[in-house]
């Protein structure tokens, strides 16, 4: 009798995508274009926030712009890229409003008034972002979602975000009754990298987390996956870049194109 393991898969043989229990996607940066929607949401936030600062006779310095949430900036000031290991890529938007709070603080207001700052601007880009609906699917993603539906897999969605702002940006794409289960990190103690997010999809679908796929593009993803005992965790985007994911596929169009196996 051939040795295989508990998953069915003969040892030294890669489990097959579509054969788990459930597939947990991250959002941002896995599902949707990361730099298209939050580049739209980060240029509306530090463009008010700097002209209210103005209106105060402070400022925060151009070369000071990629440090506040660890983004890349072109010679006009907008945002075109993004660092996987940041704030931005990773952080909680309760995170991300703390470190902004900081950057105010620092260019001279009071803690109080830069959190009323804060919160007037992220309200402001809210508004923005409900009237252009700055998202798009990455390549690849509308068709592995159908591929995974007709296999008859369970999908769901474990992202940074907040719930209710995540199930928005699902529906703004008619993507939202692909997933049995979208969990945002406010409905855990912790977010990623800890592995409650993944643990807590995983009790709502009625799966064990070893039966379970998780789809990322970063770091964080892969140890949520590895931290709740995964079967497999995907990496989507350059090849050497996550360190954590049992392998890396440069888009959804690969992953269809090489059998869905990894």
């Amino acid at each position: 009798m051939e040795n295989m393991n508990r998953d069915g898969c003969k040892l030294g043989e890669e489990p097959n995508i579509l054969q788990a229990d459930a597939i947990l996607f991250d959002k941002d940066g896995t599902l949707l274009d990361f730099t298209y929607m939050w580049g739209f949401w980060t240029d509306r936030v530090i463009e008010s926030f700097r002209e209210r600062l103005a209106e105060r006779g402070l400022t925060i310095a151009d070369k000071d712009l990629p440090w506040i949430w660890g983004t890349e900036h072109d010679a006009a000031g907008f945002m075109n890229g993004y660092d996987k290991r940041g704030p931005l890529a990773m952080g909680t938007m309760d995170e991300m409003y703390a470190v902004l709070n900081w950057h105010g603080y620092r260019a001279g207001l009071s803690w109080a008034e830069a959190k009323m700052m804060v919160r007037d601007c992220l309200e402001h880009a809210e508004k923005e972002m409900e009237a252009t609906r700055p998202a798009r699917l990455l390549p690849g993603a509308g068709d592995f979602l159908d591929r995974c539906r007709s296999a008859g897999v369970r999908m769901g969605v474990v992202t940074a975000d907040e719930t209710e702002s995540a199930r928005r940006h699902l529906r703004w794409l008619e993507i939202e009754e692909y997933f049995d289960v979208v969990i945002g990190t406010d409905m855990a103690e912790r977010g990623k990298p800890f592995p409650d997010l993944c643990l807590l999809a995983c009790e709502h679908l009625g799966v064990m987390p070893h039966r379970v796929v998780v789809i990322g593009d970063t770091d964080g993803d892969m140890e949520m996956g590895r931290a709740a005992g995964v079967l497999l965790k995907v990496g989507i985007g350059e090849e050497g870049v996550l360190k954590l994911a049992d392998f890396t596929v440069p888009s959804f169009e690969s992953l269809l194109e090489n059998g869905v196996n990894g």
